[in-house]
């Protein structure tokens, strides 16, 4: 069983940081990187990789990405302004894959800097404790909490996320990792209420062959030798890079999402940072 907790602040801001499995049955096996694995084997594989990185995920995202993930981030939220609502419209959020408060704590300061909202709540959802637990230190760290008891959670659409519920549903660097896509875009369809928005942050496909090739040397040679000396972990890093390449390109995913139920923009509803490198996705429930 996974375990719940919740923390509320003193600003009236809150965060519910959840763990849950995300997985699908449909099929026999499914990919882990480049190897084929059995389905039921594939969320506990995920949970050994960011259990054994949990602790160094925020130092190697500097040293991967020079950085850059931490402006990718920020233009992730600050182009969904999350805040800027109808005055006396409570804005509620759920961050999935979220468990170190990243995108969480950008969305809190974002609209209690940008527009005066305190009000607005984030639900942060990862699979993995260890980096839950990153999260909460984090949270400690930055903001005076009071902890309260815990619950329990199993599987996604058994009542703990009701359906119409949040206005915006943000996913970072996270749904490559889950089990079946479809299953995650259907569930995040359903727990949205009617007019709210699927955001995607997600590493996707270089369409310059320079860049393309210069992004393939580094992420093979340089990021498992820097999870190596950094993590004292090469095989997590590995697997991380292998997802990326396994992910469906721009258009594809872009197709899925409307298979799901959203409406996109004619433009395709994606939007490429750094040449494909790094990609938002967005969608809304009609």
């Amino acid at each position: 069983m996974s375990h719940v907790f919740m923390q509320r602040f003193s600003t009236r801001r809150t965060l519910a940081i959840i763990s849950r499995r995300c997985y699908s049955t449909k099929d026999s096996t499914t990919h882990f990187g480049y190897k084929e694995v059995p389905i039921v084997e594939k969320e506990n594989l995920v949970k050994g990789v960011f259990s054994s990185v949990a602790s160094s995920y925020d130092v190697m995202n500097d040293a991967m990405s020079f950085g850059i993930h931490r402006l990718w981030k920020d233009d992730f939220v600050s182009t969904l302004d999350p805040g800027n609502d109808i005055v006396g419209v409570k804005t509620k959020c759920i961050d999935v894959a979220g468990g170190t408060g990243d995108i969480a704590l950008r969305i809190l300061d974002w609209a209690r800097e940008k527009h005066a909202d305190r009000d607005l709540s984030v639900d942060v959802v990862d699979i993995n404790p260890d980096m839950l637990e990153e999260g909460r230190r984090r949270f400690r760290q930055t903001i005076t909490t009071n902890i309260l008891p815990g619950r329990q959670c199993t599987r996604p659409g058994e009542g703990q996320f009701p359906s119409n519920t949040y206005d915006l549903y943000t996913i970072a660097f996270g749904i490559r990792n889950c089990t079946s896509v479809p299953d995650v875009l259907s569930e995040a369809y359903r727990v949205l209420k009617p007019g709210g928005t699927f955001a995607c942050l997600e590493f996707s496909r270089v369409s310059n062959p320079l860049l393309a090739q210069a992004y393939d040397t580094y992420s093979f040679s340089i990021i498992p030798l820097l999870g190596s000396i950094i993590a004292s972990d090469r095989a997590s890093y590995q697997y991380l890079v292998e997802s990326i390449r396994r992910f469906p390109p721009q258009e594809e995913f872009s197709n899925m999402i409307k298979a799901a139920g959203f409406q996109i923009s004619r433009k395709g509803g994606w939007r490429d940072l750094w040449g494909g490198i790094a990609c938002v996705h967005t969608g809304v429930k009609v």
